[in-house]
C-alpha cells in the first residue's frame, strides 16, 4: 500500500542519470518536492509521460518545486534516456538495491519487478501533500499534480 498523504516521506538517497548523489532532504526547507514513480525508461507510455514533464518544467519551476523522476532501470540505462528524450530533470536509479525507495513507498510491484506510476508531492517540510497510484498501462495526468501544487 502506497505511503498516505500527512505521512512523513520516506527519506531517499539514489543517485542520478549522471551518477550524482541525491537526497530527498537536499530541498528540505528549500523547495516542494514531486515524486514520480515509473516503470521503466524507453517504454512508450513512460516516454510520453518524461516528455510532457520536461515540455513543462517551467509549470512545476514557477511553483517552487523539483522534480525527481525514479525507476528501477540503472544509471547507464537513465543517462542514456535522458539523452534521447532531452530530459533535464533528475531520473533516479532504484537499481540496487533493487526497489528499495520504491517499497517505501508502497509503489514496486513485486511480480513484475518494477514500480507503478506513483506521483507523490512532498511539501517544503517533508510531509507528502497529494498523491495518485495509478496502474502499469495508466499515464498519469499532469494537470492534477499541477492543481494539486496550487493548493500547497
Amino acid at each position: 500500500m502506497a505511503i498516505q498523504v500527512g505521512d512523513k516521506a520516506p527519506a531517499f538517497e539514489l543517485r542520478d542519470n549522471h551518477g550524482a548523489t541525491v537526497r530527498l532532504s537536499d530541498f528540505r526547507g528549500r523547495k516542494n518536492v514531486v515524486v514520480l514513480f515509473y516503470p521503466f525508461a524507453f517504454t512508450g507510455v513512460c516516454t510520453g509521460e518524461l516528455c510532457e514533464v520536461r515540455d513543462n518544467l517551467p509549470r512545476f519551476a514557477d511553483r517552487d518545486t523539483q522534480v525527481l523522476a525514479v525507476s528501477n532501470d540503472s544509471i547507464h540505462t537513465l543517462r542514456v534516456f535522458g539523452e534521447q528524450e532531452g530530459l533535464e530533470y533528475p531520473l533516479l536509479s532504484d537499481f540496487w538495491p533493487h526497489g528499495d525507495v520504491s517499497r517505501a513507498y508502497g509503489v514496486f510491484d513485486e511480480d513484475k519487478g518494477c514500480a507503478v506510476r506513483g506521483t507523490f508531492i512532498i511539501d517544503k517540510e517533508g510531509v507528502v501533500r497529494w498523491s495518485v497510484v495509478n496502474a502499469l498501462p495508466d499515464a498519469r495526468d499532469l494537470n492534477d499534480c499541477v492543481k494539486a501544487l496550487d493548493t500547497l
